[in-house]
């Protein structure tokens, strides 16, 4: 069987294919890549640098205050998920009268955060439910305040099944 020679417009019809692929590729990628970008995490460095040594003046207090703040998150059966957050002073006696407020938040992905309303269910004992928590690895933030200022602050890594 005798083949047909290679020509300069064969070649050049192959090079624009091959070329046409690889590029369509890219444009394909790329439109998908910034079609499911969450976003930035922090909107200004600068402004973040700038309260780093409050955070870290807050770490201090927090630290000296040697509170006992236990969190623990359980799913439910219907998907849901209730976070309980229990709080004692460096003396072992139930702190009372603190507002907390917990968050589940996606590491990969901000938009899917959920906020938790934690209320009182007794002396030391605050109670949230989030709805609606889909399975895998969150991360759960616990902030306590006291008469407007944060007093306690925690951050753990929770993977919901």
């Amino acid at each position: 069987m005798a083949s047909k020679p290679l020509t300069g417009t064969k070649v050049f019809l192959m090079l624009v294919a091959f070329f046409g692929v690889v590029i369509g590729v890219n444009v394909t990628m790329m439109k998908l890549a910034i079609a499911t970008l969450p976003g930035t995490d922090v909107d200004s460095l600068y402004a973040a640098g700038l309260t780093y040594d409050c955070e870290i003046s807050a770490a201090q207090d927090q630290a000296a205050r040697k509170w006992q703040v236990n969190a623990h998150i359980e799913r439910r059966a219907d998907g849901n998920a209730v976070l309980q957050v229990e709080a004692r002073d460096a003396a072992g006696q139930p702190v009372s009268g603190l507002k907390f407020g917990g968050r589940l938040e996606r590491p990969t992905d901000k938009r899917a955060d959920l906020a938790v309303e934690l209320s009182e269910a007794g002396i030391g004992i605050y109670r949230g439910n989030a709805a609606s928590v889909a399975p895998g690895q969150w991360d759960m933030v616990i902030e306590g305040e006291l008469r407007g200022a944060r007093v306690f602050l925690s951050r753990n890594r929770v993977i919901l099944n």
